[in-house]
């Protein structure tokens, strides 16, 4: 790896943060020498991680004009809803068939501090608390790469803005939906555990899609959606069984 390849990875994982944390704000625009001279690097090493946001469709590129942060599209949403489902859903499974009674009690503690978060009407740590519920759902697979796609996959349009939160739904609404999900998982019911997960990932997408365009029509995305989730083995006879002989007692 060369200086120039190291120089312009810092400056992608940089600018990256910066766009995913909200601090270059939707819509903005930035001069490829501006970023060069606040970074302190050539503009070389600038335009080559600019290219890589555009290619990740964080940012979309202007002649003569430097880079402007892409908002969310209802694109965007589902196709980050899509992959979401893809691994909260057999993640919501798993756990219900393996959490041992440290975790489960992990899941009711996080719900009830969204539960107090709610009553305090404190938005930032109702959100905080709903990350680390679902967060605590896919430790339970052991895989810290899980939690860590779900984490990035959330903030690359939450920082841009795709929130529901007091926008489409409250937070007893968003607290209903996620009081089953850890009631199915505590009780070992894999198949509940499952469908709810599934319904309130699509839920959240609708909701998403129809504030960025109140005309938007999801119904095929719906169908689609749970056609590779339903038929999907996780979803199938053989692990829709609400308990299992050979897994831990939880005491």
């Amino acid at each position: 790896m060369t200086a120039r390849t190291t120089t312009a990875e810092r400056v992608f994982a940089r600018l990256r943060e910066e766009i995913l944390t909200g601090r270059m704000a939707p819509g903005s625009q930035h001069s490829i020498y501006r970023l060069a001279d606040e970074l302190e690097v050539s503009r070389t090493p600038v335009r080559e991680a600019v290219l890589r946001l555009a290619d990740a469709g964080l940012v979309t590129v202007e002649r003569n004009r430097g880079l402007r942060v892409r908002g969310v599209t209802v694109q965007d949403v589902l196709e980050v809803f899509d992959l979401r489902l893809l691994l909260e859903v057999p993640a919501a499974a798993f756990a219900a068939r393996h959490a041992d009674a440290d975790q489960c009690a992990a899941l009711e503690g996080h719900l009830a501090a969204m539960e107090q978060a709610a009553r305090d009407g404190d938005e930032q740590a109702f959100d905080g608390h709903d990350r680390a519920l679902h967060a605590a759902l896919h430790a339970v697979s052991g895989n810290s790469r899980l939690g860590e796609e779900v984490l990035a996959l959330r903030a690359s349009i939450q920082a841009r803005g795709a929130v529901t939160l007091h926008r489409s739904r409250g937070a007893q609404e968003i607290l209903e939906e996620h009081t089953p999900i850890v009631e199915a998982v505590v009780a070992g019911d894999v198949r509940s555990a499952a469908v709810l997960m599934r319904d309130h990932l699509v839920h959240t997408a609708e909701l998403l899609a129809r504030q960025l365009d109140p005309e938007v029509d999801v119904a095929a995305w719906r169908t689609r959606t749970a056609s590779f989730v339903v038929s999907s083995m996780l979803l199938s006879d053989d692990i829709s069984r609400s308990s299992d002989p050979g897994r831990q007692e939880r005491t």
